[in-house]
């Protein structure tokens, strides 16, 4: 799918997921065409030069190339609010940091290194390229992207922008446990886990539940927070609630704009529902402050859980046995929400024709 034309104006930056499991790929896409980098090749998993030295940073030198894919989509960014200022815009900021691989600038990676101290390589056992210094890089590219938000800020200042422009930034699962990442080390879930099972990929709170950051001066009241629940097929709504235009009425997203302003009174979702096919096959569903988990449903022996999230946010104590009347609740949504996906990988054959058939205990 190309964005010019799924109703963007303009678009650069990856338009293949394959393409973006480098920092330094051969080339990006500027609205239809392909851009071509002064980049080289470097398959993806590569170790290092046989009879590399992995302590020495010169065995890791092919792994940082010339043309950094991030700073490339940050200059388009800038370029298209510099020429668009004086009209209203919408900005889609879709950054790939801090994904893996790790490659982040220099002089952020020497500022870690000075920070941390001394620590062990990376070798690539859990895919992507290796890195010298991993915790240094991990942390040197989300100093980057905040560096890089920053002058994104300073220039909506600058144009005289910023008072009249919300800005959202979120992210779009937790973090990771591959590539070197080693988001136990820096705690990245607080106050959830942070390892495989627990984090991206996974539908406890971890993997899916994300902070929300929203600037607005003179409608969102500074140092405000909200416990408020909600999903990325919220935003859609809130974005056309902020513009006075009607959101499609077949979407299931409510806007969360009076969450943003304090102004009106703020609809619920009922529920939450996730589906995830990797993993040996997940579901969730919140409702309220209940959570009802379904794991290892490609398996012979599916999980069964339910947390009372208000209590219990770490989801440390199944109660399942305890409240049959949630998990019959649950389950109702289940058989009523449930759609087979129309791609097969995707399917989890537990669950399809899940409406008219109960799942087994």
């Amino acid at each position: 799918s190309i964005p010019t034309q799924s109703g963007f104006d303009y678009f650069y930056g990856y338009n293949c997921q394959r393409q973006a499991h480098t920092y330094y790929p051969l080339h990006l896409y500027e609205n239809e065409h392909r851009v071509y980098l002064n980049n080289d090749t470097v398959p993806p998993s590569i170790g290092l030069p046989e009879g590399a030295d992995p302590c020495d940073t010169a065995s890791y030198a092919k792994f940082t190339l010339t043309d950094y894919a991030p700073e490339l989509m940050f200059r388009k960014m800038t370029d298209f609010i510099e020429k668009n200022g004086e009209k209203p815009f919408f900005l889609y900021w879709a950054t790939p940091i801090p994904h893996m691989p790790l490659q982040a600038p220099k002089k952020w990676i020497d500022y870690y290194r000075n920070k941390f101290g001394a620590e062990d390589p990376y070798l690539g056992e859990r895919s992507y390229y290796p890195h010298r210094y991993p915790h240094a890089a991990y942390a040197a590219m989300i100093s980057y992207l905040d560096e890089q938000i920053g002058k994104l800020v300073l220039q909506l200042k600058e144009q005289g922008l910023y008072e009249n422009t919300l800005i959202i930034f979120t992210s779009d699962n937790g973090p990771s446990y591959n590539g070197g990442t080693d988001s136990p080390w820096f705690d990245s879930a607080r106050p959830f886990a942070s390892e495989k099972g627990r984090g991206k990929g996974f539908v406890y709170e971890g993997g899916i539940r994300v902070p929300m950051i929203a600037s607005w001066p003179g409608h969102i009241a500074p140092g405000s927070s909200s416990d408020h629940i909600s999903s990325f097929y919220d935003v859609m709504p809130t974005l056309c609630e902020v513009v006075n235009v009607a959101a499609p009425d077949s979407i299931d997203g409510i806007s969360f704009l009076p969450v943003l302003t304090g102004k009106n009174e703020q609809e619920k979702h009922a529920f939450l529902y996730w589906e995830f096919p990797e993993n040996e096959g997940q579901l969730a569903i919140r409702m309220g402050d209940w959570k009802f988990i379904r794991r290892d449903l490609k398996t012979d022996q599916p999980t069964l859980e339910l947390y009372n999230l208000s209590d219990d946010p770490e989801e440390t104590q199944n109660v399942a046995g305890d409240h049959p009347d949630r998990i019959k609740k649950a389950k109702e949504i289940l058989f009523r929400e449930h759609t087979d996906p129309v791609i097969e990988k995707f399917q989890i054959p537990a669950l399809i024709h899940a409406q008219s058939e109960k799942m087994n205990d």
